[in-house]
């Protein structure tokens, strides 16, 4: 079986078939970096990285790309309000870009606890002006963009001429025009309030700014992505996601700036969308002030949440559920996320104890084992459905535990039956998955206990004890000391 991806495009499952094979481009719309990432910023993350991991394991060859937004996002989808890069910078009398790096430095440590490998290219909005400005002047040379005032804007109704402005979000023109508000600050520029910037003049307040062929100005949010995309994959790259809430108007003025420029494609074969992140049933957002951020969920307890919850748990969590259904945020959820996680580390342990005892050919448990393990890949290739293989995953260690209890179970597989199921437990488990064992124990704590045995063994004359306990300290490169105060420790200096 083969791996199928639902595609937003065409809204229904296709057979994933590469633009360039073995090459795979994937591109991941990563954060606007004014604040500290929050839980729903990490599921894209998270389920891009399972993606990128699993691809990898079908001999693909992927360039995986996740950009940071530091520029042109502004505060209201209608291209109006204040940079969020700006206002932040402003609230902490601090360069903007002072801001972006002190969030992307935050953002990548957090997406490294989580398990998320670093993206093979991380470009930034701002590093690329110059590609986004020729993307601008191939849509004003198509005649589908207009300049007004040093702004320039993309003419979305004589694009629908030939396209079809709302084709990835199944909007109408109608439901665009019912949601957008014409007398906004700004909209007197464009000819149509469905217009979208492709390029702001910049104010003489306004801190980023950059010289192009219209005036001092900065890009729009949306333009970034359509430059970067094609920039490091090419007219039409296979795989581009994010958030349901990016389809549209983000994902929407992507696919128009693609076709409106020379490139003339969609931009992505295949467009992914992770769904939401919930509180309560309602959406975790920085607007609604119900969003948990990643720091403090990992310290906890923190919002909604009574104790805080360890990265691979957290990964756990979000991987627990298909990444295009709703995940909804409790004590009570990560707390079962937690015990599964643990039972799944618990099966890795148990792996060193699973020693076959029948060799040579087929036995009568074969079948029954070899069906487990190819259920885990059915998952995977069924629109990356993480929820069913770790289902599967959970079939698979009931039968492993049986094997490890029953000998008369063992002695009905044979050698490469449990090597198999083995290997394929071990490696989606870790490699594809990406959950690993996190240590749970408290080093200081580990040692005082220790030194308090130490203590108690050289009190009752126990010097057998006395030594063993002082070998396998040392061992650790630590050192005993006897003292008047009592027994302290110190790092090992051979």
């Amino acid at each position: 079986m083969s791996l199928s991806l639902y595609n937003t495009l065409t809204r229904k499952k296709e057979e994933f078939q590469p633009v360039h094979p073995p090459q795979v481009g994937v591109y991941l719309c990563g954060p606007t970096v004014y604040s500290e990432a929050h839980l729903g910023n990490a599921r894209g993350p998270v389920v891009f990285d399972v993606l990128t991991r699993y691809l990898r394991h079908l001999n693909y060859q992927v360039r995986y790309v996740r950009n940071v937004t530091d520029v042109g996002h502004l505060e209201s989808d209608a291209d109006t309000g204040e940079d969020k890069m700006e206002k932040a910078a402003r609230a902490a009398r601090i360069e903007p870009m002072q801001v972006a790096q002190h969030f992307v430095n935050r953002y990548r440590q957090h997406m490294l606890a989580l398990g998320c490998l670093p993206p093979d290219i991380e470009p930034q909005a701002s590093g690329h002006i110059i590609e986004q400005i020729q993307v601008v002047e191939e849509i004003m040379a198509n005649g589908l963009a207009y300049e007004v005032n040093g702004s320039v804007y993309f003419d979305v109704p004589k694009y629908n001429e030939n396209q079809r402005y709302g084709k990835l979000s199944n909007r109408s023109i109608e439901d665009q025009l019912a949601g957008t508000r014409a007398n906004l600050e700004g909209q007197s520029e464009k000819r149509s309030p469905l217009d979208f910037a492709l390029w702001k003049n910049a104010s003489p307040e306004h801190i980023m700014r950059w010289p192009s062929p219209w005036g001092e100005g900065f890009p729009g949010w949306h333009l970034e992505c359509s430059a970067m995309s094609r920039k490091y994959l090419g007219n039409l790259s296979d795989i581009h996601g994010g958030g349901l809430d990016l389809m549209f108007p983000h994902h929407e003025c992507e696919i128009a700036q693609s076709q409106g420029s020379h490139s003339h494609t969609d931009e992505a074969r295949f467009w992914v969308h992770n769904n939401m992140i919930t509180v309560n049933g309602t959406k975790m957002s920085k607007s609604l002030g119900n969003f948990v951020l990643l720091g403090d969920m990992f310290k906890g307890p923190t919002g909604p949440l009574a104790s805080g919850y360890s990265p691979m748990v957290v990964r756990f969590f979000l991987l627990q559920a298909h990444y295009r259904s709703p995940v909804d945020v409790s004590d009570d959820a990560l707390q079962a996320a937690r015990k599964g996680y643990r039972k799944l580390m618990n099966g890795l342990r148990l792996l060193e104890k699973l020693v076959p005892t029948a060799d040579g050919a087929e036995l009568s448990g074969d079948a029954d084992l070899r069906k487990l393990t190819a259920d885990i890949f059915t998952g995977l290739n069924d629109d990356l459905n993480t929820a069913r293989s770790i289902a599967s995953l959970f079939n698979l260690l009931r039968k492993f535990n049986t094997l490890a209890t029953t000998p008369a179970a063992l002695a009905e597989v044979s050698a490469a039956a449990l090597t198999e199921a083995v290997d394929t437990y071990r490696t989606v488990v870790t490699t594809i998955l990406g959950l690993v064992d996190e240590p749970r124990a408290n080093a200081e704590q580990l040692l005082e206990l220790t030194l308090s045995f130490y203590a108690e063994a050289k009190a009752e004359k126990a010097y057998d004890k006395v030594d063993l306990i002082r070998a396998a300290l040392k061992g650790q490169g630590i050192v005993i000391k006897d003292t008047k105060a009592g027994v302290e420790w110190a790092y090992s200096e051979e």
